[in-house]
């Protein structure tokens, strides 16, 4: 911290933060200026070290862009230091509408002009990633986009399969279906991969506005239309068939709206947002599964991961549905 020019001197104080399932999140108060260490667990430190620089490598690259996101300090590669690589970023005062809902009621909860405007600006976050310059930023080598939907249903299907203990309703008419309407064109981009209320923060003196974008582990170079996938995956419809969200969403942007406003910001065409929400569904019901067949075995210690079983039986049925009733076209 010294190395990197934080005010501040003695030695630093770390608090836990709460938050993520699958990294270590710290407050670090050292003089003046607190900021946020992040690392992961130390039973994956090794294998999650790349992951680490990635994800520090990400937010350099957006220090210049108008993608919300908490700015880099510093990152540090040698185990020495800490046990793990890990990464410094600055502190970002904001809340959470899904951790607020845990703790009880949220200021949303009787104002729905706020819940709207909460859902349109979490769509232009996702809008302002895709019209990032990801060579001129200095992404040029971070994901393959080159067959990138050539490669989704394969990967996450053996995925799958390292671990497959169950039968699980509507992942095998999705991937079928995933394989014959993938997009004839698109253009590569920087994703998030991950992208849900979750994994944002918002700003405090105006709630409704998003201040971060947080837990960039599963980012590359892709295509950025399946993180508006991600998000919808648990958007209101009106046909109500989608996992509901973790807190009260309901004045929010209609689907319509969402695919308006994202077309606009963005850029990019959504004609085939019916491919990105069924492999969006199939994906995470894929990586979901792989942590509670962990928890099921007795090999992860996060109570979190038992609550995986029923939210995987929910987006596979989701996927399946989506493929089994869309009108987008063979490929």
């Amino acid at each position: 911290m010294d190395a990197h020019g934080l005010p501040g001197d003695g030695e630093p104080v770390l608090d836990p933060l709460t938050g993520g399932a699958s990294n270590e999140v710290y407050r670090v108060s050292y003089g003046e200026r607190p900021v946020v260490l992040r690392r992961p667990p130390a039973h994956a430190a090794q294998e999650r070290a790349a992951t680490m620089l990635r994800e520090a490598r990400v937010l350099a690259a957006l220090a210049d862009t108008d993608v919300p996101h908490a700015r880099l300090v510093g990152a540090c590669e040698d185990p020495d230091v800490l046990g793990s690589a890990f990464y410094v970023m600055e502190l970002v005062d904001g809340w959470s509408p899904v951790s607020a809902g845990r703790r009880g009621p949220s200021p949303f909860d009787e104002d729905p002009d706020a819940r709207r405007e909460l859902g349109l600006s979490v769509v232009d976050g996702i809008a302002a990633l895709a019209r990032v310059d990801w060579r001129a930023v200095g992404l040029e080598g971070f994901g393959r986009p080159q067959g990138f939907h050539d490669r989704q249903v394969p990967r996450w299907t053996a995925h799958l399969d390292k671990v497959r203990f169950r039968e699980i309703p509507g992942l095998d008419d999705a991937a079928a279906w995933l394989s014959t309407h993938r997009p004839r064109a698109w253009t590569p981009g920087l994703l998030h991969g991950d992208y849900s209320f979750a994994n944002v923060m918002f700003d405090r003196s105006r709630p409704g506005r998003l201040a971060a974008v947080v837990d960039w582990e599963m980012s590359t170079v892709g295509d950025p239309l399946l993180d508006l996938g991600w998000l919808l995956m648990r958007w209101p419809s009106e046909e109500g068939q989608r996992p509901r969200g973790s807190f009260d969403m309901d004045s929010m942007p209609t689907v319509p709206e969402v695919l308006e406003r994202y077309a606009s910001a963005s850029g990019r065409p959504v004609d085939d947002i019916d491919y990105y929400l069924a492999l969006a569904a199939f994906k995470n019901a894929a990586v979901l599964e792989a942590g509670y067949a962990a928890w099921v075995a007795g090999r992860a210690d996060n109570p979190k991961m038992a609550a995986f079983g029923d939210m995987v039986l929910d987006m596979a049925a989701l996927a399946g549905e989506v493929a089994r009733h869309s009108t987008l076209a063979a490929a």
